[in-house]
């Protein structure tokens, strides 16, 4: 029996989110094809025959001034040596660049390459992409990955449980997550608002849940959607509340399927002018650790 942590590295849109939903074969990450649309560290419990995967997706790496971006990344930094192995996630179009930038960060522990999306790549690209990767000595594995391609998962699990420890099971195997529901159901609702605004709001934009009730047959959720000026209000509101309600009709759909019941969601819109300068209320949306 092996248990461990692995933490999920790659930049933003190399498909983290993604391969570990499909890994889990149930969606508790974002997912998004905008930039930089994991804002929390959500760890998946995988059971791999009889061993437990516990991988952490983390926000992608990249360069800001922001100060948002900059703790967004300095989580992903601290996941790298918070694991057991590092699962380095790069599509097969992405440059090596990426991965020298993470190399330079000096992992400590061990470290696999899940090269993705390759349904999207033809076996030359793919072929000249490993050839690419194999000038480095530094990986442990490299491992073409599509979540579309089943014999994929078995290929890559087998691989990662082959360099964590020999352990006890951390969490109960029945648990797909140590995340509460209501941290996931926060990201499902700015999920929604990543796919139906335009690509400027969701970065100015973040959610915070002021109620939760759970009863045996709803579940009852009342949520902001934090932005930084009225004219961003106005348009998260959208005319007679229409873009509103198709947020709302979004992240219902997704939090009752992960839920198992009807939800009753409210939205709200709240103004905080600089909310992405708060340090101290950037740590709470974003349960930051030091």
């Amino acid at each position: 029996m092996k248990s461990g942590f692995i933490s999920v590295i790659g930049r933003s849109n190399a498909g983290k989110s993604t391969l570990i939903n499909s890994l889990l074969e149930e969606k508790i990450a974002l997912v998004s094809h905008k930039q930089n649309a994991t804002r929390r560290k959500i760890k998946a419990i995988v059971m791999h025959e009889n061993h437990q995967i516990i991988f952490t997706d983390t926000p992608g790496l990249h360069q800001s001034t922001k100060l948002l971006n900059q703790m967004l990344v300095q989580s992903a930094i601290k996941s790298i040596s918070d694991c057991d192995l590092i699962l380095f996630t790069a599509s097969v179009f992405d440059e090596l660049k990426d991965y020298e930038n993470f190399l330079s960060l000096n992992p400590k522990v061990p470290h696999i390459i899940a090269l993705n999306k390759i349904d999207l790549s033809d076996d030359l690209a793919l072929f000249k992409k490993l050839e690419e990767y194999s000038k480095f000595n530094d990986f442990k594995a490299i491992i073409p990955y599509s979540y579309k391609k089943k014999g994929c998962k078995k290929i890559l699990l087998d691989e990662l449980v082959k360099y964590l420890p020999e352990h006890e099971y951390f969490f109960d195997p029945e648990f797909l997550t140590t995340s509460t529901q209501k941290e996931l159901f926060k990201d499902f609702i700015l999920e929604a608002l990543y796919e139906n605004v335009s690509d400027e709001l969701p970065y100015s934009s973040e959610v915070l849940i002021s109620k939760f009730r759970d009863t045996k047959e709803l579940l009852i959720l009342e949520a902001s959607i934090i932005t930084d000026t009225n004219s961003h209000k106005a348009m998260l509101i959208g005319k007679d509340g229409t873009t509103l309600k198709r947020i709302g009709k979004a992240a219902r759909i997704k939090i009752a399927k992960l839920a198992g019941k009807k939800v009753l969601l409210k939205l709200f819109v709240q103004v905080k002018k600089n909310w992405q300068k708060d340090e101290i209320l950037l740590k709470k949306l974003l349960n930051y650790e030091e």
